[in-house]
């Protein structure tokens, strides 16, 4: 019997601790929003240095207060981040972003229901890159969108524009996130709400005018897609397919040239290894033209990006002229992630200089020498765009300067003159549990170059067209190719 009721106790236990799972549709009282956006606030205003690079502090305390005036009533998560990313788009941070609760975001990868179109847009041109519904022959790649549900599409893209975060004024990086894949219909969805079908307006292949409907993408209406068995990897194969999809170098002896694709520059992709063995072997192919595509490079290590550097530059470089944070400590410390290590590093590898900013004085004062053994010395070209940001960014500003080198493509995301990045934890907000990114660093690369708010501008351009999409090519590649067969530099 005394068994029996122990088992009781434990079941009555266990059954006051469950939870009810989590509703992505959970409204937050405005009294909650309101202590939250405050901290959000004040957090901000604590230790971001470069709250009024761009934006002067008056203006910035204009929209800190206007995002205040919005929470009035109870708001759900999406609705909240929609404030936040409205108010913190106005510091012109690309390293200061919104990010969903931790439990919003596991719910919402588990959801079935997507935006049905994927877009490439660029100034004054929306272009159809997918259409997810594949039984639908009315819409396809190619094809200019210029209105949804009533809606031009310029006046779609400005108001979008408005929660996207970027370095400056660079507005490459905001045309170029909502051409990532899901990104513009997730935040179409979050700024004008979800709907069971949407009314498209485009012009076809002739261009003619038309209009179509088409319904919001489900995974379980699709039966290509239930159809498909994705292949069991073992540990070794997904690994190596990891490795495979953010580092690799192919040769075309054709023309002599190989192309180095770098999705990244985080640690944990056998960078130096994959560098130091690329170097050796267009060494010993004796490869003359070398493309580096960092098209989809959104930066990490600048360790990976310095030693990348090293076998293209031709003399010493630097990698900041300055490099500080405006302050060690912080009353709002428990809510950022990894604030111990960050705390170490600041106490330990900082000093304190006369503008009262905390420097970390060796990447100020160390000149890196370029690599002697297996340096390449060929011509570079290296492909950018809007998703080339932060370390990737540096690498690019570096060497571009050099008559071997060549930019191609689009105005990188990230600023040409500096940016706020370097240790950037997560904060998360009490009550709501939203997350935003609190770069604790300012770095400028170079202070003889305008603060104009802009990216590394390609010498050679390469921007986006309707033909290129239709005919699923690579034009910046395409463009690469075309000079190094005619013999042409520039």
């Amino acid at each position: 019997m005394r068994l029996f009721y122990s088992v009781i106790l434990v079941l009555l236990l266990g059954s006051c601790t469950v939870s009810k799972e989590f509703s992505t549709g959970k409204k937050y009282d405005a009294s909650e929003l309101t202590e939250d956006y405050a901290l959000f606030r004040n957090i901000l205003q604590d230790a971001h240095p470069g709250l009024y690079w761009y934006t002067p502090k008056d203006s910035i305390d204009y929209y800190f207060n206007l995002g205040q005036s919005m929470l009035k009533d109870s708001m759900t998560e999406p609705g909240f981040r929609n404030v936040l990313s409205y108010v913190v788009s106005k510091v012109r941070c690309g390293h200061t972003s919104i990010k969903p609760s931790k439990q919003y975001a596991k719910k919402s990868r588990r959801s079935s229901r997507f935006f049905p179109i994927v877009l490439k847009l660029w100034p004054d041109t929306a272009v159809l890159t997918l259409n997810l519904n594949r039984r639908d022959s009315l819409l396809k790649r190619g094809n200019v969108v210029t209105a949804i549900d009533n809606k031009p599409m310029n006046e779609i893209v400005d108001s979008l524009f408005q929660y996207l975060p970027a370095d400056g004024y660079n507005l490459t990086h905001k045309y170029q996130t909502l051409s990532n894949r899901g990104i513009f219909g997730s935040i179409y969805s979050s700024v004008y709400g979800v709907k069971s079908s949407y009314q498209v307006e485009y012009l076809d292949s002739l261009g003619v005018k038309r209009k179509a409907t088409i319904p919001l993408y489900r995974v379980q209406d699709d039966s290509t897609y239930r159809e498909m068995r994705i292949p069991q990897m073992t540990r070794r194969e997904a690994k190596r397919r990891r490795l495979e999809d953010n580092r690799t170098l192919q040769f075309d002896t054709s023309l002599d040239m190989a192309v180095m694709d770098l999705s990244t520059f985080t640690k944990g992709y056998r960078l130096p290894s994959f560098f130091k063995s690329s170097f050796r072997e267009l060494r010993k192919k004796g490869t003359k033209n070398l493309v580096i595509d960092l098209r989809g490079n959104g930066g990490g290590s600048i360790t990976n990006s310095n030693l990348l550097t090293k076998f293209i530059a031709s003399g010493r470089f630097k990698v900041a002229d300055s490099l500080y944070a405006i302050k060690r400590g912080s009353p709002y410390a428990k809510y950022r992630q990894n604030r111990f290590s960050n705390w170490l590093f600041l106490e330990f590898f900082t000093s304190k200089k006369k503008d009262g900013h905390y420097h970390f004085g060796y990447f100020e004062r160390k000149r890196f020498k370029p690599k002697k053994k297996n340096h390449y010395n060929g011509t570079v070209y290296i492909l950018t765009g809007g998703n080339t940001f932060s370390a990737s960014t540096l690498f690019t500003q570096a060497v571009k300067k050099q008559e071997n080198v060549i930019v191609v493509g689009e105005e990188t995301g990230g600023g040409a003159y500096g940016n706020n990045a370097w240790l950037i934890p997560d904060v998360t907000l009490p009550h709501t549990k939203v997350r935003f990114r609190l770069p604790l660093f300012r770095l400028v690369v170079d202070k003889s170059l305008p603060k104009n708010g802009r990216g590394v501008i390609p010498e050679v351009e390469a921007d986006p067209s309707t033909d290129a999409i239709r005919r699923n090519v690579d034009f910046k590649k395409e463009k690469v190719v075309d000079m190094i067969k005619n013999g042409k530099r520039i």
